[in-house]
């Protein structure tokens, strides 16, 4: 096959594209699968490969900072060969410290992916077998099922009502009805109703095909790859934007009035190029992505260890800003064990014949380690005690409609022997009953006694069908209820003190079901959820997205409602301005896990729905969520800390630094002094992500505001300044320093304030030291201060360029640092008002590409995809 494999065997009869690919039916062989992956390579388009050179050379992608690095040359060129050598060692340190950090959160990615696996039902040495996604081959043979995500071009082989959903490549939001026969050639790929494409996803119904084309050959696999790896950005990535946008404009602006001050006051025009840039070096954020990246990656840990996994370390950020979750009930509020109960007439009474004709129309196989396929109640169906006793095998099925949720049934034809043939359906009860004649009165009141005790109730019914040959809907007429199937699913034990968990945490959670609003209501009024109101999805369809928004603030529970409809109501709690929190693991949840701000799924959910979320749990517990989401807020309030710490102590030094060149006959600090002070501040700095969040920071939500940031640079930045002024009054007036002296002084008082202030500005506890830090921070932070104080009076004083310091001066320095925590105290207690929540809306893709990019991550290998064949020409592997 060539490199329009899947459009080329569309027009091909099944046999002959079995030929071709030197297959069968009955798939290959393993040693056969090995061999054609070594030849093909694996069907990957993505890699979360760490790369220590990527990374690496991320660290120099500021041009201060290479600026810095040829201007440091030419000095050494010129003779001041001493500074040049001392400048390059304090940039390779910093870039060193950069590096480390960055890529230990690569590498915490990278473990990331490889606990998500993703699996295809495949067919080797004539066994299904569970195979991952990234090993399989032209010529395998995969099984398809309702709510898969196709793993690669296939072409149908068997088909049952198979539909996939093929907007992701297409655009198109219909469905395409799938089948093995042959479509004639050239037609485009919406049209290829023999194939199914790698990416899209089964709506319906079920089916086989051939692997005919895998990873950058699949048609996916080209958009995907002509996409980029570069991912959507979100509300978090943007403030860090925006925030590394205000401080590069301060950094040019006093680069550029310092070399020009500067030349004014007739310093050297090297040294004053050396200083400005130095300058500007030391008020950007060269390490911010690596304290981000870091916090990050430790809160990955800390989420893996309490059993969740994030798909992007970014993710978490956005976890932790949910105010409004919304939930399905299954495996949430409720245990999620479904129980079989008993089977009952039309009136209640027991009835084994509802058990067997439930078994036949039934999606399920029985297999010795338990059923496998259909869904929660069909294999809690084949659990039922006494199933072994029923005439099964004396029964043929010819025919099914699988279960979808527009019609909210599964119906068989069967050939039963003794009752001729029959139509058997079993389903949601409201959509049963519609269906068939003559129900009893007696029958409806059966089931709403049983929908209010929260029983979960599927009803069933047939009609004889001697001439029938084929199914369709239309079939699903003129029924005899049966009876019903009695399920138990009984509230989860921990659900009540979860749920207070997250209203602790300022979260409402709202339920959005497909049961009956009777159970639903039953299921939250035993665990503790207070209803303000239940909307069923017939009531939702009377009202337009207006009418629906406003209505939102008045319900709790939305019931029987369909996909679309989730996603309507995503969307209308969205205009609240409200971070949208999305928990679902079945089909009928994907799209409304695309809408939410943060789509969140279970490791057991069906492809579509762990493919949709950005979130995934390995244990289906709101208890577990919530720790989810208090690591995204400790994570932003850490992050917060270092970039208040930025704008406070970092600008004012640079302020004073500007100010003090001006009026000054020499530098007030060396350029190899700024950036060992940034180097040592920042060392210290990289602590920030280990340590512990007051309660109370925890309890909402924050938000990215570069206003405040810029109010609390202006405020914070001239009281750091006030000191350095200090210090400079005292070094010239008092101890009367030459240059030398000068700068060591302020070299000290300066990293001692900027980083001790730390402390204060952690917390908006009053004192500050009613909070406390965590170890690391104060460790780090007391060594950073012992070595700034004691570099003056070391061995290596003399080469950085440092002078004699007198004993008073520290005396004086302990009584400037006190004095400047005080004031940093007040101006804390008056800054600090009520938060505001900001929300600034990220720029996002196209839908469609974003869909993209966040489903091609499904096929990504734990290794340089350029060291791999898998986008050359396969050719016909048979030949």
């Amino acid at each position: 096959m060539n490199d329009t494999a899947c459009v080329e065997s569309a027009s091909l009869a099944v046999d002959a594209v079995l030929e071709q690919l030197s297959s069968t039916s009955d798939g290959l062989a393993s040693p056969e699968a090995a061999r054609r992956l070594a030849e093909v390579g694996p069907n990957a388009i993505r890699s979360h490969h760490a790369r220590a050179w990527a990374v690496l050379t991320r660290q120099f992608r500021s041009p201060l900072l290479l600026l810095l690095l040829v201007t440091a040359g030419v000095s050494g060129i010129l003779g001041e060969r001493t500074d040049a050598v001392i400048i390059g060692a304090i940039l390779a340190l910093s870039v060193g410290l950069g590096f480390v950090n960055e890529y230990q959160a690569e590498r915490a990615v990278e473990a990331l992916h490889e606990e998500i696996r993703h699996d295809a039902l495949t067919l080797r040495d004539a066994e299904w077998k569970d195979v991952d996604v990234t090993e399989l081959v032209p010529g395998d043979v995969v099984r398809l099922e309702l709510g898969m995500i196709v793993p690669a071009d296939l072409r149908i082989l068997e088909a049952t009502n198979l539909e996939c959903d093929e907007a992701v490549l297409t655009g198109e939001a219909e469905p395409v009805v799938k089948s093995p026969d042959p479509v004639a050639p050239g037609l485009a790929t919406a049209d290829q109703a023999s194939c199914a494409f790698m990416g899209t996803t089964v709506q319906e119904g079920s089916g086989r095909g051939v692997v005919v084309a895998t990873g950058g050959l699949s048609e996916f696999g080209r958009i995907a790859l002509g996409l980029g790896e570069h991912q959507p950005e979100t509300a978090f990535q943007l403030g860090l934007r925006q925030f590394s946008g205000l401080l590069a404009k301060i950094a040019a602006g006093l680069t550029v009035s310092i070399f020009v001050v500067n030349l004014i006051v007739r310093h050297p025009i090297l040294d004053a190029l050396l200083f400005s840039l130095a300058i500007a070096v030391g008020i950007t954020p060269q390490l911010l992505p690596a304290v981000v990246t870091t916090s990050l990656a430790t809160g990955s840990r800390r989420l893996a260890r309490q059993k969740v996994l994030v798909k992007r370390l970014v993710g978490i950020e956005d976890l932790g800003n949910v105010e409004v979750l919304f939930t399905d009930k299954t495996g949430t509020l409720t245990a999620g064990r479904i129980v079989f109960q008993r089977a009952t007439a039309p009136t209640g009474g027991p009835s084994d014949d509802v058990l067997f004709l439930g078994l036949l129309c039934n999606e399920a196989t029985p297999a010795p380690g338990g059923p496998l396929g259909g869904n929660q109640l069909d294999r809690a169906l084949w659990d039922a005690p006494g199933t072994d006793r029923l005439p099964l095998s004396a029964t043929r099925r010819l025919a099914m409609l699988p279960f979808d949720h527009d019609r909210r049934m599964t119906t068989v034809l069967v050939e039963t022997g003794d009752r001729g043939r029959l139509v058997v359906t079993k389903g949601a009860p409201e959509s049963v009953l519609e269906r068939c004649t003559g129900v009893a009165a007696e029958a409806v009141a059966f089931l709403d006694t049983e929908f209010a005790a929260g029983s979960r109730v599927v009803a069933v019914a047939t009609r004889s069908a001697p001439s029938l040959e084929r199914l369709g809907p239309d079939d699903e007429r003129e029924l005899e209820l049966a009876g019903f199937l009695l399920f138990l699913d009984p509230p989860k034990v921990s659900a009540k003190e979860s749920l207070a968990r997250l209203a602790r945490l300022g979260i409402e959670v709202k339920v959005v079901t497909g049961d009956n609003p009777k159970v639903a209501e039953k299921v939250c009024e035993s665990i503790g959820l207070r209803s303000v109101g239940t909307l069923t999805g017939p009531e939702i369809e009377r009202l337009d997205d207006r009418a629906l928004a406003d209505s939102l603030g008045r319900v709790t529970i939305f019931a029987r409602v369909s996909p679309e409809q989730k996603a309507r109501i995503i969307r209308a709690q969205r205009v609240t301005a409200h971070d949208i929190g999305f928990l679902g693991d079945g089909v009928n949840d994907a799209l409304a896990l695309h809408v939410a701000d943060v789509g969140i799924s279970v490791e057991s959910a069906v492809d579509v729905a762990k493919d949709a979320a950005d979130v995934v749990l390995l244990e289906k517990d709101l208890g577990v969520l919530a720790n989810g989401v208090v690591e995204g807020r400790r994570i932003f309030s850490n992050t917060i800390k270092y970039v208040l710490m930025g704008t406070s102590s970092n600008f004012g030094n640079m302020f004073s630094a500007a100010a003090a060149s001006a009026f000054l006959k020499f530098l007030p600090m060396l350029p190899s002094q700024i950036l060992l002070n940034n180097l040592l501040y920042d060392g210290g700095e990289m602590t920030i992500p280990t340590d512990n969040v007051d309660e109370e920071m925890l309890e909402r939500p924050s938000h990215w505001d570069i206003r405040f940031i810029e109010r609390f640079m202006l405020v914070f930045g001239p009281a750091s300044s006030a000191f350095d002024f200090v210090t400079f009054a005292l070094m010239l007036w008092v101890f009367h320093a030459g240059a030398g002296s000068f700068r060591s002084g302020w070299f000290v008082e300066s990293i001692c304030t900027q980083t001790l202030v730390i402390f204060v500005i952690r917390t908006r506890r009053t004192p500050f030291f009613r909070s406390r830090p965590s170890r690391p921070l104060l460790i780090a932070s007391l060594t950073t201060v012992t070595i700034g104080a004691l570099l003056p009076v070391s061995p290596f004083a003399h080469l950085l360029g440092f002078g004699h310091l007198s004993p008073l001066f520290y005396f004086a320095l302990v009584l400037m640092v006190i004095a400047y925590l005080t004031l940093a105290e007040l101006i804390k207690q008056r800054f600090f008002r009520p938060r505001r929540h900001s929300h600034p809306l990220a720029a996002r893709p196209p839908d469609r590409d974003r869909r993209i990019q966040r489903r091609a991550f499904r096929w990504s290998l734990n290794k340089a995809l350029s060291s791999h064949p898998p986008f050359r020409n396969v050719g016909k592997l048979g030949s």
